[in-house]
Order: structure tokens, then sequence, then C-alpha cells
């Protein structure tokens, strides 16, 4: 559901809020561009202001503590003010430190184009904004912000008479009248343009126009008399006045019917905020939940698209059985099976008909070891999935604070030095001899960590023959590591690679100096010399225990 906003509306929210804020110690700012939340945090309470076009309900909530990503304030609320006829509203903020100058945090509600800005001084230069714009009104920090175009439609000073209001709408037909009202006369909106005509909006008597216009005098001068709470179709719609045609109820204040409109969200399906963590907290919680789900997901696919070992190994014993028929440099051979039917076996053409009958065999005991495995994997995704998503239901409910969820967190990637907020290409693990493993994020970023972030006399990692993340073992000395954080690291690559399944992985291994990368190659594709090879089995507790730093 979507808040439709007008000049009244807004007029009328600016009251409420400036004799409920009129004074209040602020403490914090926050301005959350990925959900389009404008949060205040308030001495004694907070207040959201959820700014995104599909939404646009405002409520009070219990006092918060500010984040680390929150624009700490420390001013008072001096008072909150609605231009005449326009759809923005300020708050004035006096910072409390001496010396400090004025802030002001403006809401634009124009359109689906709703943002925040706080400027600051006389001269109203931003130095926040929930979504950055540019073109013909850029809003960029540092700029000096520039309001929108005003409506310039008569009467925004509530001081027009009986003669210019006949002007612009006694020759106009009925079926136009809305539509020229709503153009020419301040303080009116689609929403509430049938209210204000009446009967004149079918008729051509000039008496129903004069009644008219008493209407929308009171209207424009601040008589709105008591907010209801629209309830169509469409959805609730909170609004200061009474409607015509419209089912609708009354209630206490704006506030209030803003309320009812933050409760229906959620009740709908909406997603609720989780304000004690702050975005930045959210997100990585959020994006926890998710990656698990992606995993327990992945595991669940390969358990399903296992081979069938059974069958594997019965195409190996018939490859021997009938060794002269199957023959060498054929890549694909018919053989009659031990029932009698006919099978087309797939073979490699430059291995011999044992060596290919040996392949089979190696992938049955793949295939085994796989469905041996991966439900015990599974199980253990599902509960560390369960973990995670019950900690954000807690968090969304308040019931976990910020201290348990970072905890709960595995560590994060710094941003780079000079404020870069790109992530580094590898994610760090720690030995049980306190070396750092450096484990690829991906393909595109196993050069980055190979050849930039590692040194020559690191040692490298990949698991044989399979596509993997490249690894990287830290190591200052001379000689070889010691060998279990060497397997500690092998042991990660072979989690990081398609053979995670598998009960034995071969890793390979040298120091990064062995490896270069050919001319043209593919990303990620290098050639190592001087390798040494190490089995291990890939145990996933491995991944939590080293990245707890255990």
């Amino acid at each position: 559901m979507s808040i439709r906003w007008d000049p009244v509306l807004v007029r009328e929210l600016a009251r409420e809020l400036d004799g409920e804020l009129g004074g209040d110690r602020l403490r914090a700012l926050r301005l959350d561009g990925a959900s389009r939340d404008l949060v205040l945090l308030f001495r004694s309470r907070s207040l959201l202001w959820r700014l995104h076009p599909e939404r646009g309900w405002l409520r009070f909530g219990d006092a918060l503590e500010p984040a680390r990503s929150d624009l700490r304030v420390r001013a008072r609320v001096r008072g909150v003010t609605a231009p005449p006829d326009e759809r923005l509203l300020s708050l004035e903020l006096l910072p409390e430190r001496g010396g400090a100058r004025r802030l002001d945090l403006v809401v634009e509600l124009i359109g689906n184009r709703w943002n925040a800005i706080v400027t600051e001084g006389p001269e109203r230069v931003i130095r926040h904004v929930l979504v950055r714009r540019e073109g013909r009104r850029p809003l960029l920090v540092g700029r000096r912000y520039e309001a929108p175009d005003p409506t310039r439609r008569v009467g925004a000073d509530g001081k027009l008479d009986a003669g210019k209001w006949l002007t612009a709408l006694r020759d106009v037909p009925p079926e136009e009248r809305e539509r020229t009202l709503v153009r020419t006369i301040a303080w009116t909106s689609p929403l509430n343009a049938a209210t204000i005509l009446g009967a004149s909006g079918a008729s051509v008597d000039e008496g129903a126009l004069l009644e008219a216009f008493e209407r929308w005098k009171a209207i424009a001068g601040g008589a709105t008399g008591r907010p209801v709470l629209i309830e169509d179709a469409g959805g609730r719609q909170p609004y200061p006045m009474h409607l015509t045609g419209v089912t609708q109820r009354p209630v206490a204040s704006l506030l209030a019917a803003f309320a009812a409109c933050a409760d229906d969200a959620l009740e709908a399906g909406g997603a609720p905020v989780a304000l004690a963590l702050g975005p930045d907290l959210t997100a990585r919680l959020e994006e926890a939940v998710r990656h698990h789900e992606r995993r327990v997901s992945r595991l669940r696919g390969e358990l399903t698209g296992a081979e069938d070992a059974g069958l594997l190994r019965r195409i190996g014993d018939l490859i021997l059985a009938r060794y002269a028929e199957v023959g060498s440099g054929g890549d694909v051979v018919t053989l009659t099976d031990f029932d009698g039917a006919e099978i087309r076996v797939e073979l490699d053409p430059a291995l011999r008909p044992n060596e290919n009958a040996d392949r089979y065999y190696e992938r049955a005991g793949r295939a085994q070891r796989a469905r041996e495995r991966l439900p015990a994997l599974i199980e253990a995704a599902e509960q560390t999935l369960a973990r995670f998503d019950g900690l954000r239901s807690r968090a969304l409910a308040g019931d976990a604070d910020a201290e348990e969820v970072r905890a709960a967190l595995p560590d994060r990637v710094e941003p780079e030095r000079g404020g870069a907020t790109a992530g580094l290409p590898y994610r760090s693990f720690r030995s049980s001899g306190g070396l750092e493993i450096r484990v690829g994020r991906g393909a595109r970023h196993n050069d980055d960590l190979t050849f930039r972030h590692s040194a020559p006399g690191d040692v490298w990692l990949h698991a044989r023959h399979t596509a993997g993340a490249h690894v990287v073992l830290r190591w200052p000395g001379d000689g070889a590591p010691p060998a279990r954080d060497l397997r500690e690291a092998a042991t990660l690559a072979a989690l990081h690679s398609k053979a995670r399944t598998s009960g034995s992985v071969p890793v390979d291994w040298t120091y990064r100096k062995h490896v270069r990368k050919p001319r043209g190659a593919s990303p990620g594709s290098v050639v190592p010399d001087r390798v040494s090879t190490l089995f291990v089995e890939p145990d996933e507790r491995l991944i939590e225990r080293l990245a707890d730093g255990d």
C-alpha cells in the first residue's frame, strides 16, 4: 500500500509533528538509502518514516541506541513546518553544541520521488541525502539544496476572492471541473476535489460554485475538522478531513492513522524493520540468511543430482567383461549388458579400456561417498539456517540486540584504506597456528588474490582437476609451513571446490612465486610449477572453527 500525499495532508501532518516533537532532543539520524527508511532517534523514542514509494507511513517506537553508521546529531527540534501548497516538510534542528550550525531535515513527498535531505546553515548546503539525484535538480552532498519547483497555483495564501474563483471555474464544463480545480487552485488535489466541489461538480449553478468556494476557504485556512482513516479498495489512507464518496472512519490524529497503516502493512506480509540493528547490520544478517538458504538448496541439488554408484560400477564391470568389444580410440560404444539389454557407454578415446573402467569405478566411489556424506551436510546446513533465521526473527521482534547479532555473524571484510567500499577479493580465515588463510571469492577474483594480494613466499593451493577457489596461506618464514596449518589451508581449498562432497580430495600446493598466468588465459586459469599434493577430507566444521578464530 502506498500513501497518497497532497499539500493539505502534508500541512496538517507538519502541525501534528510540530506539537509532538517541538523541543525533543534528537540523538541521531538514520538515512537508509537501500530500504528508503528515515529514522529519527530521540532520547525517549524513535520515529520511523518509510519513504519507499510503495509504503509512506510513519510511526513512533521505543528509544534505540544509535548504530555505528547513524549520523550523530545532538540537537533539539525547534519546529516542523511545510511551505504553503507544497508537498515538502522541514524539521529545523538546533545543535546543542555551541558554535555548531543549524541543520534542516527536509522530506520531499512529490510523486514517487520521495526523499530526505539534511542541509546545513542558511546556505542550505546538502550534508546527507537518502537517495542521490542528478539531472536538472541534483541532490548531491556538498551542493546547495534547491527545492522542487513550486506549484504556483493561485490562493496558496488562502486569499482568493470569489470573483477569481468563479472566473476559473464558471465556464468550465462540469466533467472537466475537478481537473481544472486541481490544476489552478491551491490546496486542492484528486483526493479532496470532489468534496470541495460538492454539487457544483455536476452543475452550472453559480450558487453551488459559491458554496464550493466557502468549503475551499475553510480548507485553505486550516479548518479541516477531525482527521479520518480512509478504508477503500486501494488500502488505508490517512487524511485530515472528511471526504465525500469514500469509506472512512474518524481517528484521534493523523499519527494514529499512519500507525494503523503500518500495522496493515505488516499484516499483509510487508517486511518489518529491525531498527535496533541499524541498516548495515540488518543487511549483513539478511545476507547471512540468504547465504545459508542457498547452501541448503545447493546441497539438496547435489544429492538429487548425484550419480548412481551401482550403475557406474556395473558399467566398469561391463567394460572389463567386454574388453575385446570396447577397443581403443572410440568415444562411445554399445555393449550388451549382463541382463541381455543393450547399453550405450561413453568413453575417453585417449584411454585404454581398463583405464576407462577405472574412471567409472572412481566416479562410482565419488558418488557413493557423496550420497553417504550429503545427508549429514544437509542436516547441519539446515540447522545453521534455522539458527540464523531464528536470530533474524528475534531481531525483528526486538528480542535480539546488535551485539548478539554481530557476535553471530562472521567477520566482515573491512573497506580498503582511503574509504573504498569495494570488498577484498578473498575471505580471511585464521589457522590453528595463527597464520592467515585467504580464500578467493570466486573465479573472477582468483587472479586478484593470487597476483595482487599475496607475496612470492606465500603458499598457493588449489584442488586438483576441478573448479575451485585459489587459496593463499600467508607464510613469512623459510622452508615449508607447519604441517597442520598447511593441511587446514588445503582443506579450505577442497571445501571451496566442486569436489567438496568427496571423501578425499587431492589439493596441489606450491609457493606463489612458482605460479604464472599464461597470456590470454581465462580468469582464474594459472599454471603452477614445483607442485606437491596433499589428500584431505573436506570437513565442513573447519570453516566455522577457523572463521571464528578458534
